[in-house]
């Protein structure tokens, strides 16, 4: 049972990825990639997540990422949703991002927003890089 005393926000994670082509074997990999990263390195379990919502370039066509999403453990029952992104020239190609909202406790330590491959020009402000060597700790307890 949870402790009502419990302090909870809706939070959203953004991230981002890059497919090297438009096959399903490429866009499951680097979906699969992207959602281990949310995962772990945000210490969430799937419960946790109210919805999220897929967008990939218009030269993305092979899969859907929420099909991708969907067979993982415990991601059967989140709301899942794709679209794809408006086109802008020269905007970065084979991209798929989500925006995801989860209910965490306030005591939550900060946010990794995952941004990989070619999709870490998007935001490097977010890169793992910028996590600090105190999440870096937590990131560590959790996998034991």
């Amino acid at each position: 049972m949870e402790d009502a005393c419990v302090e909870w926000r809706v939070r959203a994670i953004r991230g981002a990825t890059t497919a090297s082509q438009n096959t399903a074997e490429a866009i499951r990999e680097v979906v699969a990639e992207l959602l281990d990263e949310l995962e772990v390195h945000n210490q969430l379990h799937p419960d946790l997540i109210i919805s999220a919502t897929f967008s990939v370039t218009r030269d993305l066509d092979a899969i859907f990422p929420a099909a991708i999403a969907r067979s993982r453990p415990h991601w059967d029952n989140v709301p899942l949703l794709d679209v794809q992104q408006m086109h802008v020239e020269g905007g970065l190609e084979h991209c798929i991002r989500f925006l995801i909202h989860v209910n965490l406790p306030a005591s939550h330590p900060p946010i990794y927003h995952p941004y990989l491959r070619g999709a870490k020009s998007l935001r490097p402000d977010w890169s793992l890089s910028q996590v600090s060597l105190s999440s870096q700790s937590t990131i560590q307890s959790f996998h034991r």
